[in-house]
């Protein structure tokens, strides 16, 4: 069954109105971000490239860019989320595929989590957001897609985003979003010390 899950319910007066929730002068809710159900990375069929983790063969694949790969670090990435909770959600991953957060070593652990602080940097300077809301969900019983491969949910919050889905017609999910967002996340990234830009598109974070 699915459950309905809390969106973001955004607002349009007009053309060129922007759909994020730092712009707060519209007055009319008929747009939404956030889909129904949690779903991470959409495992298509139309992905035939993908053939078992997509964890492990997204980074793989030198098109970053196209995968919503923002940046990288020695030891892990940052995924932008294909179904945002709100705008900026993203997930810090590391590239050892494992579903068990004990078997990281430390050299892994440390790089993840300097990881996820540039991160939080990077969507603050993007997005501006109110706070974040992160962790991972550990083991088939916490209520993850993907239980084999751990991966850390960052999601930007901003006062007021969490009203319930509205039953209302003319209402629209919004994905295009997805594009402005990458770019945001992925100039703020770049705009830090220590950086470059890969082959593939992703900024490299030393």
């Amino acid at each position: 069954m699915n459950h309905p899950v809390p969106g973001l319910l955004l607002t349009t007066v007009g053309p060129g109105d922007s759909i994020y929730p730092w712009n707060r002068h519209t007055v009319r809710m008929d747009q939404v971000f956030a889909p129904w159900r949690i779903e991470w990375v959409e495992r298509d069929s139309s992905r035939d490239d993908i053939d078992e983790c997509v964890f492990c063969e997204l980074p793989d694949q030198d098109d970053d860019r196209r995968n919503m790969i923002v940046a990288r670090s020695e030891h892990a990435f940052v995924l932008l989320n294909n179904y945002p909770y709100n705008p900026g959600h993203v997930m810090v991953i590391p590239h050892r595929h494992t579903g068990e957060y004990r078997d990281l070593r430390e050299t892994v652990l440390i790089d993840h989590a300097r990881l996820k602080q540039r991160t939080f940097d990077a969507l603050e300077d993007a997005l501006n957001p109110d706070g974040f809301n992160t962790g991972m969900n550990l083991g088939q019983g916490a209520g993850g897609s993907i239980d084999d491969h751990l991966h850390t949910h960052v999601v930007p919050r901003w006062e007021g985003d969490t009203n319930f889905m509205a039953t209302v017609s003319d209402t629209q999910v919004i994905v295009e979003a997805l594009d402005d967002t990458y770019e945001r996340l992925h100039d703020a990234f770049a705009k830090q010390d220590d950086t470059t830009v890969t082959a593939g598109g992703a900024v490299l974070v030393g």
